[in-house]
């Protein structure tokens, strides 16, 4: 009896796991139905829904209709073994040497089942190993959807000759077919052995079984099917030649197609003929001819699909393996190029030995004006102290971007101030505050790229809470609620006055105008949300109304693959401010596949196709988000747009004031400029030699060489008339740091994503970054100034060098910064500048082109830079005369051995007095450094 209440304790253990789970399940969905439906893609959630959970039922269904029949089939020899285990009785010899029969023999588990029971067990092991396997298929209902509705490449293959639709849709979708139905035969084949393995070892055996009618012929029959499928899966791998990774290029190559192809062809007809053979055997009762069919058709795979390729790699294609290749390798370059938009670059050259005049400075205002002297990692640490303002506000990063300011093309860099929660005081992390107060952040900050104060500081644009601006560029609803920030769900609209933001010595207070979340109006919903989020004080506080709103997936991050997970996205969303004064998030979406015949890889995945066929917009108050088709060629898009109509739009109707912001992106940018650095070569032989290759460009950060990345500006292209934003990349040559070439990508109206490569003379030298890296080292004064700066208390950031085309010419411009230990704000203090063999470093960029061109190269009209503040001194009255350098630096030397003199004798206070001394001396360095 204690056995038998353990067992249904157990039971009822395990109906409410799975009934609590199921609970979890369907609360989870109707929170997600709900927040899908408040943002009116209630139609892809139910596609993905349904499609996913078909998809399961239907590959369910199948697995268990297959077991179960295969089990049924085996029904009748179980119940043979069973009638002959109940009729066998175990005898025994009595101490007389008498035979009789065991009065207490030991009970066979067969003699337990009965046909009801039998059927039963098999149902119940059929429904759960079809669940089991229907988890096979989970993500895979976007490639079935594909191939329901593929759009053409126009485009061929030049092996098989197919569209190249049928590699990106109908491939994957069969592939995915032959592993269900291999896979589901295979675990049948294995399941019915078993089955006939243990029922019949009363009656011979593991060998004997084949003996029998029933098992041979339900073994033999599965056994022929898997190998027709077999047959059909060699058919499928001709088709994943074209990704071969074997020979000299990506993609199918010499020994692939005329050995590794034949070999496929070759198998897949002895796949057929080992199946005949399996079921002539039926007939002929041979076991070992299919034995040997099977041996046989395994030592052919492993001649023809290993040993015979290696023989005609090494001994056909090795001692001649360029003329072997060069089709192939042509075809790797054509597909390369199809496959990332490189074929579409423009190609130009770009004239070197051309010097600056002062003329051509005050020619390209705008693009000085636009050159770059913040980056975002020290400028981030610089707003964080000044703009930050209270210690929960957070600016995730700072992102670069481009303004008409005050009728002026303008690049600025701009930064949104979130909530950070976890910066709160400890006493103030309460669930009210972190759910229902702190709920936003507040604002943005924005200043030029080329603009800085005489302390070395930004100059801003917007800054300060409320938003003040100096410019026409205006904040009307600086409330962030939606962004980069990691603060999980908040509830608004509660009786619970929402924190807006820090108002003199008290706070500001607001309520919540979007209708983004999903409401909290009755008593069950609230249940719900409280199991889903695991947090039971939601259940129970008596702040939430009826017109409470709960607003979750508030990370850019998190809410828009939520609602496109078929998408892959850009490392970085940037906001954007609309002409009505609200923030908007800006998001470059793409199109990958690894689908793509003989393009060469760009990671780890093998994806080899790759576009930016999609613009994401966010609105960082209500969460509203839109999806905009930027590439309208791209197949995979189309797709996507037939898979989920009215999902995405076309660009053209995407507010003109947000079209003005989009962008080159960079991470699609990377890659391009990776694979153009090789697939800039078209001619096979070059490329096969490698005689032309370009790299990447390094620069130094710090006191490391890194590379260089992609960096955005404002310049006239040469041959243009206007000013452009464009996305830049140099090349140095192979094993060089010379440049070679620099790449072009521009975002501006109709020239959106249009590339454009100019390259230099090969004869002509022109610098590469790392060289005006060294340039930089080896100048005796700059290299002098810096280690001076470089002293403890400080340290000096080299920023990135940006190489500015100018006309036909090329401007190096690399910013430094100076950071106190104890302040972490970093200050713009010096401007570097390279033209031609001239190079200068100055307090200002514009004292640094007037250093190099002469008092001509003055902007007019220019905002100041840098310019040290006026001092107080009356006219006429000379300043007293200061220490040099050389005498600071020893007086501050005598005051450090001064100050461990009375540390060692106990002098406290002479101690901390001899520091303070110390401390002055190293400002005056410092200051008398930097006057310099």
């Amino acid at each position: 009896m204690r056995g038998k209440s353990r067992f249904s304790l157990g039971l009822v253990i395990l109906a409410g796991a799975l009934l609590f789970s199921l609970i979890g399940w369907g609360a989870g969905l109707y929170i997600e139905w709900l927040w899908f439906k408040t943002l009116n893609y209630q139609q892809v959630f139910l596609t993905r829904l349904t499609s996913e959970i078909g998809l399961r039922v239907l590959v369910g269904i199948i697995m268990f209709l297959l077991l179960l029949i295969n089990l049924m089939l085996t029904r009748k020899s179980v119940l043979k073994a069973v009638e002959s285990a109940k009729a066998f009785r175990p005898f025994q010899r009595d101490d007389d040497n008498v035979i009789t029969i065991n009065p207490n023999p030991q009970i066979d588990w067969r003699e337990q089942i009965t046909p009801g029971r039998l059927t039963l067990a098999f149902t119940l092991l059929s429904m759960a190993l079809g669940f089991l396997y229907s988890s096979s298929v989970a993500g895979d209902w976007v490639t079935i959807l594909q191939y329901f509705n593929q759009s053409s490449f126009n485009i061929t293959d030049p092996i098989f000759n197919k569209n190249l639709g049928f590699y990106f849709f109908s491939l994957p979708f069969w592939h995915i077919v032959y592993r269900i139905l291999a896979s589901a035969i295979f675990l049948n084949i294995v399941l019915v052995a078993l089955v006939y393995l243990v029922t019949d070892t009363a009656r011979g055996g593991l060998a004997k079984i084949f003996r029998f009618p029933s098992a041979r012929y339900h073994l033999s029959v599965l056994a022929a099917l898997f190998f027709v499928i077999k047959s059909w899966g060699y058919r499928l791998d001709q088709y994943d030649l074209l990704y071969s990774s074997t020979g000299v290029v990506h993609g199918a190559g010499y020994t692939d197609i005329h050995a590794t192809l034949l070999a496929y062809k070759a198998l897949m007809i002895l796949s057929l003929v080992t199946a005949i053979i399996i079921i002539a055997n039926i007939f002929l009762n041979r076991f070992r001819l299919t034995a040997y069919a099977i041996g046989g058709l395994l030592v052919t795979s492993i001649l023809l699909g290993s040993v015979y390729p290696a023989i005609i790699q090494k001994f056909v294609v090795l001692p001649n393996e360029f003329n072997r290749e060069i089709p192939y390798i042509a075809n790797n370059i054509k597909f390369s190029q199809q496959a990332y938009n490189l074929d579409k670059i423009e190609q130009k050259d770009f004239p070197a030995g051309r010097t600056l005049q002062a003329k051509d400075i005050q020619e390209n205002k705008n693009t000085i004006d636009n050159i770059r002297l913040w980056d975002w990692q020290p400028l981030r640490q610089t707003y964080s102290q000044l703009q930050e303002m209270r210690l929960y506000y957070e600016f995730k990063n700072i992102d670069i971007d481009r303004y008409a300011i005050d009728e002026e093309y303008r690049q600025i860099m701009i930064a949104v101030r979130e909530m950070n929660q976890d910066q709160l005081p400890q006493q103030a992390k309460t669930w009210i505050n972190q759910r229902l107060k702190y709920t936003h952040g507040y604002g943005i900050a924005m200043s030029p790229v080329n603009e800085v104060s005489g302390e070395g500081l930004p100059h801003f644009f917007l800054k300060d809470i409320p938003p003040v601006a100096s410019t026409n560029i205006k904040i009307n609803r600086p409330e962030i609620y939606y962004g980069e920030s990691d603060d999980g769900y908040v509830i608004v609209n509660t009786k619970t006055d929402e924190f807006d933001y820090p108002k003199g010595d008290g706070n500001s207070y607001s309520k919540y105008e979007g209708d983004s979340g999903v409401k909290v109006n009755s008593f069950f919903r609230k249940l719900l949300f409280a199991f889903t989020f695991a947090d039971y004080k939601l259940l129970f506080t008596g702040d939430i109304t009826n017109e409470s709103q709960v607003l979750f997936y508030r990370n850019i991050k998190e809410r828009i693959p939520k609602i496109a997970p078929f998408l892959s996205y850009d490392a970085d969303p940037y906001p954007v401010i609309n002409n009505q004064g609200e923030i908007y998030w800006m998001w470059d979406a793409y199109t990958i596949s690894n689908m793509y015949p003989y393009s060469e890889p760009f990671d780890d995945r093998g994806n080899n196709y790759i576009r930016n066929s999609v613009k994401v917009t966010m609105n960082a108050y209500n969460g509203s988000v839109n999806f905009y088709i930027s590439d309208a060629e791209d197949p995979i898009i189309k797709t996507y747009a037939k898979i989920f109509p009215g999902m995405f739009r076309p660009l053209s109707e995407m507010p003109e004031d947000l079209k003005k912001h989009i962008r080159y992106p960079e991470d699609m940018f990377l890659v391009q400029s990776r694979m153009y650095s090789l697939y800039h070569m078209t001619d096979p032989q070059v490329f096969y030699n490698r005689e032309d290759k370009w790299t990447l460009p390094t620069e130094k950060v710090g006191e490391e060489e890194k590379a260089m990345d992609p960096y955005y500006t404002i310049t006239v292209l040469p041959g243009e008339k206007n000013p452009e934003y464009l996305l830049i990349m140099p090349f140095n040559p192979q094993n060089k740091k010379n440049m070679i070439a620099w790449l072009g990508a521009r975002s501006d109206g109709e020239n959106y994503g249009k590339m454009v490569v100019y390259e230099f003379p090969k004869q002509e030298l022109v610098y590469g970054p790392m060289q005006i890296e060294a340039r930089i080292d080896q100048d005796t004064t700059i290299s002098q100034q810096l280690s001076l700066w470089d002293q403890r208390g400080s340290s000096v950031i080299r920023g990135n060098l940006l190489v500015i085309p100018v006309e036909d010419s090329l401007l190096y411009v690399e910013p430094l910064y100076l950071q106190s230990e104890q302040s972490k704000m970093p200050e713009l203090r010096r401007v570097i500048v390279a033209s031609g063999d001239k190079i200068v470093m100055e307090p200002t960029l514009e004292l640094a082109l007037q250093k190099i061109y002469g008092e001509g190269a003055v902007l007019k009209d220019r905002p100041q830079q840098g310019v040290p503040p006026a001092t107080d001194q009356p006219a006429g009255q000379q300043p007293a005369p200061e220490k040099t350098v050389k005498e600071l630096a020893a007086e501050a030397n005598r005051l450090y051995d001064d100050a461990q003199a009375k540390l060692k004798a106990g002098d406290w206070a002479g101690y901390g007095q001899s520091l303070n001394q110390l401390k002055d001396i190293l400002t005056k360095l410092q200051n008398q450094s930097f006057s310099q």
